[in-house]
């Protein structure tokens, strides 16, 4: 070493960048990105634009602009969008290379693209909010493959979980994930959905081993291959899973499939309060006792049931907890005897479990038939339907309960409202049923529970999705760093604002 010195001469460095294109130029280096670095998006979807789509696409893709079925894909009975949020056109393509082809053409064109499958969503993650086009997958509802073996199944987006339970059940398996009836596939991972099984089973983030999607510009990606476990990379999979639409287009699923529950059972027992089968239920957690499912409905909600006619029987009108068991016959035994026993501690009014199967449809189908049951209290067409989806830790679950029910009552509407909750899983949906102009004021009844769940540890949404209705609500939850970072994973991905625009997080101030 010869220890010399090296004077560095200071460099005066000039930009002739203008502020904003240095904050541009700042934004695209940042790992988050705010809504006032976001550029507003840019669409086309004037006449000419949207007919040149259609005359490239229409040779080989079936599609309609008829009013009523383009309405249809963006309002449903569960949720409501304004007139102006629906698309100009849907096509229903047949394959993954349909869709692909689509979402190519609508990236070079700049327009907008939604999807819909069952059409039972109910965080206004439907509505067209810009327009554009819906990609529909009523004709991709197929059974690909299933490997009994290996425990698995690929299908195709527009299956129904039900018309998979109904293929599965002669092979002695199936797909546990169990939300409304008429949910689909696709939608079902769109919205990382659960059920009435989520407490045993689990939600639909554990039973999806590999996604097909397509990108915003018409590239198909395959998540990973069907080994239940990996390491090879990031998790794209998971990435896709209750992204609402807004990432991707699911056109291929590979689903874990499990063996059939053994000798079903289902009960429903009605207590004087609600209290008290919360109590009940969450003694039956603490138990050891591990039971397929344990719902709790309030006397409204029965109401509800005994009005629409849609479980075929009248039931008492009294806060009812519905349960699911499932197992060696001895383990039925022990569990029906220690529910019954705890139960009749408890004040139950009426308790009844039964293996037949038709009496399990009867009952079962009571609770599953509730959210279509509810909307049958609308006492005008032009109704709402509004709901909360909270979730707290199961020790909090009480207190969401009785809180929720003073919020609503303190209300003071009058309006229809009932409650009822996945108890297994501390999930708690409160349902309101109210005229077009009080909107405003329910939906800040529902905003107060929403952060009440906040309070107690809890989340905005457990199973339906963020949507249009939680945006605002989800930087309280996680952040406005959070939901920053979650606009940065969406832009870079979708850099034209493509898919499903303005879901989960705000792309443009007044959107």
């Amino acid at each position: 070493m010869l220890g010399l010195t090296t004077t560095v001469p200071q460099l005066t460095f000039f930009s002739s960048a203008t502020p904003s294109t240095m904050e541009s130029a700042s934004a695209s280096t940042q790992s988050t990105l705010p809504l006032s670095a976001a550029a507003p998006p840019t669409y086309n979807h004037t006449e000419t634009n949207i007919h040149s789509l259609i005359s490239h696409l229409s040779p080989t893709i079936p599609y309609t602009r008829d009013p009523t079925a383009c309405h249809s894909t963006a309002h449903t009975a569960h949720s409501h969008s304004s007139a102006e949020q629906v698309p100009t056109a849907v096509f229903y393509p047949r394959t993954q290379s349909e869709v692909a082809a689509l979402v190519t053409q609508c990236h070079a064109r700049n327009v907008a693209v939604t999807s819909f499958c069952g059409g039972t969503s109910l965080g206004g993650a439907l509505a067209a909010t810009r327009g554009g086009v819906c990609v529909h997958f009523r004709d991709m509802a197929g059974i690909v493959e299933l490997h009994e073996d290996d425990m698995d199944v690929v299908v195709q987006p527009g299956i129904g979980w039900v018309e998979l339970n109904r293929y599965l059940e002669k092979k002695g398996l199936f797909f546990p994930v169990d939300p409304a009836p008429g949910a689909k596939i696709g939608g079902m991972i769109a919205m990382s959905c659960s059920g009435t099984n989520a407490y045993r089973y689990g939600t639909m983030k554990e039973w999806v081993i590999s996604l097909t999607v397509v990108l915003a510009d018409g590239s198909v990606v395959k998540t990973r291959n069907r080994p239940r476990k990996s390491s090879a990379g990031y998790d794209l999979t998971h990435l896709i899973i209750g992204s609402e639409g807004t990432l991707g287009l699911v056109t291929e699923a590979v689903l874990k499939v499990t063996a059939l529950p053994k000798n079903l059972h289902v009960g429903m027992v009605a207590f004087e309060t609600m209290q008290q089968g919360v109590d009940v239920a969450v003694q039956i957690l603490r138990s050891g006792h591990l039971l397929e499912a344990i719902e709790l409905a309030d006397s409204e909600s029965i109401r509800a049931i005994n009005h629409s006619g849609l479980a075929g029987e009248t039931f008492t009108e009294l806060p009812t907890l519905f349960v699911k068991l499932a197992g060696a016959v001895q383990t039925i035994r022990d569990q029906v005897d220690f529910v019954k026993g705890l139960c009749g501690r408890h004040g139950a009014r009426a308790f009844e479990v039964s293996e037949k199967r038709e009496r399990i449809d009867v009952i079962w189908g009571a609770r599953k038939c509730l959210g279509n049951a509810m909307v049958t209290m609308k006492k005008d067409p032009s109704d709402l339907f509004l709901n909360t989806d909270a979730a707290v830790p199961i020790s909090k679950m009480a207190r969401l309960v009785e809180e929720s029910d003073r919020i609503v009552k303190a209300g003071g509407g009058g309006w229809y409202c009932a409650s009822v909750g996945h108890v297994g899983d501390g999930n708690v949906h409160t349902a309101i049923v109210c005229p077009l102009e009080a909107k405003a004021d329910v939906e800040k009844l529902i905003v107060q529970i929403q952060r009440l769940a906040l309070e107690l540890d809890g989340t905005i949404t457990g199973e339906h999705g963020v949507g249009l209705k939680l945006r605002d609500l989800l930087a309280e939850e996680v952040g406005s760093a959070g939901v920053d970072a979650m606009r940065k994973i969406k832009m870079a991905l979708d850099p034209k604002g493509i898919l499903n625009p303005d879901k989960v997080v705000r792309l443009e101030a007044g959107y």
